[in-house]
């Protein structure tokens, strides 16, 4: 059991003893998955298996079926572990997808009567949409789980017209994995805003505590209920909207600018094919907004442009006022977006 706490090792390694963990008769020691630390320091946290099973069942529950799952994703982090976890439960080894999905699924036995499902990161999805035998192998899948980030609309339009089943999921580790999925909270889950604009989740899908983090496990578990790092709000239906994380609203020259909001528009532009905003400490403005984007083949955007893209649907106070092109965003093993090493870089550079 030593690989699951923390959860390590290959594919084929963590399946191995995640087997072994499920079929323990007694409760077993919880395992340990270590959070991308896309925002900071990693964090571990332990995850009961009553916490997993119960995510899980609930994910069937809420999906209409079981089946078998391809694993896209590092075996290490929580939505890993949950693809193994839900595969085994229904009675079916994971797939480890191989260089590609078509390539993956063409070595799968034909005519089974077994539903297949995989989870992704936005970023795999935007990239596997570009490749017509890519999405011509997820066409076969039931369902496809997108989470670890935002999720832009015109992404997953993109996906549902080229005949995608996509389900928008929300959690963290701290849940088990995601435990909303497009926008309403699976069976037994609860999600509750605080009076700061906190999303607060509550349910059996919770972890037990940080590991040797006593201070931080009271902080964040507090009365039943996961303090998470993001604000939010519900609609008149229930409708869990998440609106970023709370520190990802920053001030500049005294006014809040959200930028998870200033990045969405930024993904909107004709010219952009991916771009990620972070705040920099400045003298001027308390905080500079500094976009980063990769533009769409050979072309350019300039930094008037980009301000008045932005001005267009929000206040001007919110757009950027730097602009740094890359070829690709830097990501984490896990496929999320490394904001840590672009706000070096913007305050490298300033």
């Amino acid at each position: 059991m030593n690989s699951l706490r923390p959860v390590r090792g290959g594919a084929t390694e963590v399946v191995a003893a995640l087997r072994d963990w499920l079929a323990v008769m007694a409760e077993p020691v919880p395992l340990v998955v270590e959070t991308s630390g896309s925002t900071g320091t990693p964090k571990r946290v332990e995850l009961a298996r009553h916490a997993v099973l119960a995510s899980v069942h609930a994910s069937a529950a809420r999906l209409g079926a079981g089946g078998q799952w391809l694993l896209a994703l590092p075996a290490s982090y929580v939505a890993g572990v949950q693809v193994v976890c839900r595969s085994l439960v229904a009675g079916h080894e994971p797939v480890v997808v191989e260089g590609s999905f078509a390539h993956t699924l063409a070595g799968l036995p034909h005519h089974r009567d077994v539903p297949l499902f995989t989870s992704l990161v936005p970023t795999q999805l935007h990239r596997l949409l570009t490749d017509e035998r890519e999405v011509e192998a997820l066409r076969h899948l039931h369902t496809i789980l997108l989470g670890g980030g935002p999720i832009d609309p015109a992404l997953r339009r993109r996906a549902e017209d080229a005949g995608l089943h996509v389900v928008a999921t929300y959690g963290a580790s701290e849940t088990a994995g995601g435990c909303v999925y497009d926008g309403h909270p699976l069976d037994g889950v609860a999600v509750a805003i605080g009076t700061d604009g906190r999303i607060r989740i509550g349910g059996p899908t919770l972890f037990e505590g940080y590991v040797d983090d006593p201070e931080l496990t009271a902080s964040t578990l507090v009365d039943g209920w996961y303090l998470t790092a993001d604000a939010g709000r519900l609609d008149e239906d229930g409708r869990l909207h998440v609106l970023g994380r709370l520190d990802d609203v920053v001030v500049s020259g005294g006014v809040n600018v959200p930028l998870p909001a200033v990045a969405r528009r930024l993904r909107e532009h004709p010219a952009v094919d991916s771009a990620e905003v972070v705040g920099v400490v400045d003298e001027e403005w308390g905080h500079r907004v500094v976009a980063f984007v990769v533009v769409v083949g050979a072309g350019v955007v300039a930094l008037e442009e980009v301000r008045d893209w932005v001005g267009e649907e929000h206040p001007r106070s919110w757009a950027p006022r730097r602009v740094v092109a890359l070829d690709a965003l830097p990501l984490l093993d896990n496929g999320k977006v490394d904001r840590q090493a672009l706000v070096a870089r913007a305050g490298e550079e300033s």
